[in-house]
């Protein structure tokens, strides 16, 4: 007959998934995916590095399910600012400013989300969360367009430039550890320029 775990292990094991995620996170967040070896993980964790991987059977499969860990938070802040009261337009600022701001606060943690050189299983998942960023921002621009806020285009193609452009402008601010004060007001003027919002004024 298999084993079946009691609710008492399964409940011990779940919360030390959670402790090894979160101490690689903040290994992330310090010193970037370089940092997050299996042995500095239990470490920080507290843990044998035998109990990582009992979680995570390797390096590339941690750092994958970090990566989905993580993002999943930042789309679910995104998502959170598209639907804020307003209209159109501060929708679409809210957006922008939340994707940048949130990735400014956090310059190192953000640079290995959107640019360190990785694992492949991470640069399958970067795509997976672009597309995510994107639907988030192609939800707004078909509403624009229904409503007539915005010229007829494609939405997902026009959410996709914006969510690229939007990361390959952050990449160098966030690689030198900052941004200047107009790097955020600039995306927005962007963005509202490249969706044909009229009345676009300089942030």
């Amino acid at each position: 007959m298999p084993y079946r775990r009691t609710p008492a292990v399964q409940a011990r094991l779940d919360a030390q998934r959670e402790l090894v995620l979160e101490a690689a996170i903040a290994l992330l967040a310090e010193r970037g995916y370089a940092a997050c070896s299996m042995a500095a993980v239990a470490a920080k964790a507290g843990i044998a590095t035998g109990s990582v991987y009992q979680h995570f059977p390797s390096k590339a499969e941690l750092a994958a399910e970090l990566f989905r860990t993580v993002v999943s938070r930042e789309v679910a802040a995104v998502s959170e600012a598209s639907q804020r009261p307003g209209d159109l337009r501060e929708r679409i600022v809210a957006v922008v400013e939340t994707f940048a701001g949130r990735a400014l606060k956090a310059p190192r943690l953000a640079y290995a989300l959107l640019a360190e050189p990785v694992d492949p299983a991470v640069d399958a998942e970067r795509l997976v969360f672009r597309e995510a960023f994107r639907d988030v921002f192609a939800e707004r621009i078909a509403e624009g367009i229904e409503s007539g806020a915005l010229p007829a285009q494609d939405p997902r193609l026009t959410a996709s430039a914006l969510v690229g452009a939007g990361a390959e402008a952050l990449v160098g601010p966030l690689a030198e550890g900052a941004a200047g004060p107009d790097t955020i007001p600039g995306l927005v003027t962007f963005t509202l320029r490249a969706l044909g919002v009229a009345h676009v004024s300089d942030a």
